[in-house]
């Protein structure tokens, strides 16, 4: 698949098949594919939990405002931000912006790696902070900010329509 046909056909999934399972395998390609994503000096301050328990995904999709598909995924992957990491070099902008930049970045390749490989998955950022630091056990210096379901989709859903390019661009010559 090429980057375009992923880009353009990427869209968020709520739905799963419960029966198929993602390999180990798939998992690590696709959180490869995310560490690739650019950062500020290049410290990679994304940091990342997989999770399989399901008692654990049942807590992280309480955490998540109820959002009961969360805990139907084979995977879940939260993704979070090191700021002891974003802190050091850059001080509160680190903390504060880059730190948040770069685990979007990441978030956003692994969406797309996801993709590619036939998976469907959810960017969810409506969470309980304090819960899934609780529910996880992540030490002070690691910040949650996306919760990513990870698994086959049970049905074709239809990318919803973007803007026109008309009405989000402005070109200043």
């Amino acid at each position: 698949m090429d980057v375009y046909e992923a880009i353009y056909g990427r869209h968020s999934v709520r739905s799963f098949d419960k029966e198929k399972d993602v390999l180990a395998g798939t998992v690590n390609k696709i959180l490869e594919a995310a560490c690739q994503a650019p950062s500020a000096g290049n410290i990679q301050p994304w940091r990342f939990r997989v999770v399989r328990n399901y008692r654990l995904k049942v807590g992280l999709a309480t955490a998540a405002l109820n959002q009961k598909f969360i805990a139907q995924v084979p995977v879940v992957i939260v993704v979070c931000s090191d700021l002891d990491v974003c802190t050091e070099p850059y001080g509160d902008r680190g903390r504060e912006l880059y730190a948040v930049q770069d685990t979007a970045a990441a978030t956003e390749n692994l969406l797309l790696a996801a993709h590619s490989e036939g998976l469907g998955a959810c960017w969810v950022g409506a969470f309980y902070e304090e819960d899934v630091i609780k529910l996880l056990g992540l030490p002070p210096n690691l910040k949650p900010l996306a919760i990513v379901p990870l698994g086959y989709p049970s049905d074709i859903s239809k990318k919803p329509d973007r803007m026109p390019i008309e009405d989000v661009v402005e070109y200043l010559d």
